[in-house]
């Protein structure tokens, strides 16, 4: 085990050995084993945004055991996917990748402006797949944020109990919060540090834009003259409000865009001490080919 391997999970002493040998099970995997870096495959896009809009730019992506393949060919460090797409493959590759079971999802067939994802998989069903870690949705200031904190607590105390560790989504949103303010700096460290209170051992959060929502943060920033600009700053300061850079914090890929918008966001991110990315339209609404060259770029750049 490396010296940065064992660095980080010294971060997680209170834990017992079977979150502690997960976390160190998704560090070594991979490409970027021993760096503790991150690059992970999320595939709950079928269910989050439906199936024509996730997989019809590439229609191999319908089929479950693309994405294993596709983590596995490209050296992830972990495969995260709600219930159905894991448990259609989890016994073909058995030991192949970690696998991470999102245990929450929300459709946009009802797209309330205040969302509740609904609890979709168990514990039981991350043991019996074999997965290294649950995964879990919460929208801070979201009029129902309070149900999903308390759901939170208590499926990862259930994990802990099992020994899987707890990654959080937690992508701020609400009828409170402006569309801009979703990804502003403020609310993304926000987002964070709750997460990071909720007790996640990862923590996944968009890239941080330089607008301030809140008018209260908004002084702080300014008399504190906190820096913003350039990406590499605010993604710093957003590691920071996840206990001064002591909970893994990766940041998501967002919709598919440009190889070259992507590789440059993924540099500020690496400047900016992230500890990597979780990248899911960028990758399987791509050529399988493409994909591969596109992640082996995105890997490299964190190797440094």
């Amino acid at each position: 085990m490396t010296k940065r391997v064992r660095e980080i999970l010294s971060y997680y002493d209170s834990e017992n050995a079977g979150v502690r040998s997960n976390l160190a099970r998704l560090m070594n995997h991979g490409k970027l084993a021993g760096t503790g870096k991150f690059v992970i495959l999320p595939v709950d896009q079928g269910f989050e945004h439906g199936p024509a809009r996730s997989f019809a730019v590439n229609p191999a992506a319908y089929d479950p055991r693309y994405h294993f393949q596709l983590a596995i060919d490209a050296g992830c460090n972990a495969y995260a996917a709600p219930l159905g797409f894991l448990q259609a493959a989890a016994a073909e590759y058995a030991g192949d990748i970690p696998l991470i079971l999102k245990l929450n999802n929300h459709d946009l067939l009802h797209d309330e402006k205040d969302p509740l994802p609904s609890v979709t998989g168990s514990v039981k069903d991350a043991l019996r797949l074999g997965c290294a870690a649950i995964g879990f949705t919460i929208y801070p200031g979201s009029s129902q944020a309070q149900t999903m904190y308390q759901e939170l607590r208590e499926l990862g105390e259930e994990a802990r109990a099992n020994g899987l560790a707890v990654v959080v989504w937690s992508y701020p949103r609400g009828s409170t919060i402006s569309k801009q303010g979703e990804t502003a700096i403020d609310v993304v460290a926000y987002g964070a540090q709750i997460a990071a209170q909720l007790g996640a051992h990862v923590i996944k959060v968009k890239p941080p834009t330089a607008f301030i929502e809140q008018p209260e943060a908004k002084k702080v920033y300014e008399a504190n003259r906190v820096p913003i600009e350039p990406l590499s700053a605010r993604i710093r300061n957003v590691v920071q409000s996840a206990f001064d850079g002591r909970r893994i914090v990766i940041f998501s890929g967002g919709p598919k865009e440009g190889d070259d918008n992507l590789l440059n966001e993924i540099r500020e991110i690496h400047a900016g001490g992230g500890f990597g990315s979780i990248i899911g339209r960028n990758s399987f609404q791509r050529p399988k080919a493409d994909a591969l060259t596109l992640l082996n770029k995105v890997m490299d750049i964190y190797k440094g």
